[in-house]
């Protein structure tokens, strides 16, 4: 399904979550930039579920660049291209909202709170293939222990979320 260099962008991506979560900044910085070149060439993708999961990518790169706008456009644009029920990969028409848990960790990572909390409160009652937690959806139990969501931690709105059973 991938090519290498899809691979390679996604392997450098991890790193640069990898090496921020570590406290690394520099070198999270320098392995962001590698992958948003890689991930940048491949943007312009023929079907809308490869474009979504380069867009998510690139998404995130920009989160880890700091570049607010570019990644919260992104971010929407892979929720466009790969909408709930649309069976854009065959036999899996579930993993729309995967690209949603996308959009609420760029909405955390920017202090977009309200909107994150909100959008994974539909998310834990919706059923879906998960993207953050491939192939699991995203659950209470991932929310309290994903390092992802430490900025939401101190948010009752979000502390409800993590103690509500999955419907």
């Amino acid at each position: 399904m991938y090519t290498s260099e899809e691979e390679k962008g996604r392997a450098q991506t991890a790193l640069a979550h990898a090496q921020r979560l570590a406290g690394d900044t520099a070198g999270a910085n320098v392995s962001a930039e590698r992958a948003r070149n890689t991930l940048e060439q491949l943007k312009d993708q023929p079907n809308d579920f490869s474009l979504a999961f380069h867009t998510e990518d690139l998404s995130q790169i920009y989160s880890l660049m700091g570049q607010k706008d570019l990644a919260i456009k992104a971010a929407e644009r892979a929720v466009m291209l790969v909408p709930r029920a649309k069976d854009v990969l065959p036999g899996d028409p579930l993993a729309g909202p995967g690209e949603e848990e996308n959009l609420a960790v760029i909405q955390t990572s920017f202090g977009e709170n309200s909107r994150a909390i909100s959008l994974l409160g539909q998310l834990l009652r919706t059923f879906y293939i998960g993207g953050l937690y491939y192939p699991a959806p995203i659950t209470p139990a991932f929310l309290r222990f994903d390092p992802f969501w430490d900025p939401l931690r101190g948010d009752p709105a979000f502390q409800k979320l993590c103690e509500e059973k999955q419907k």
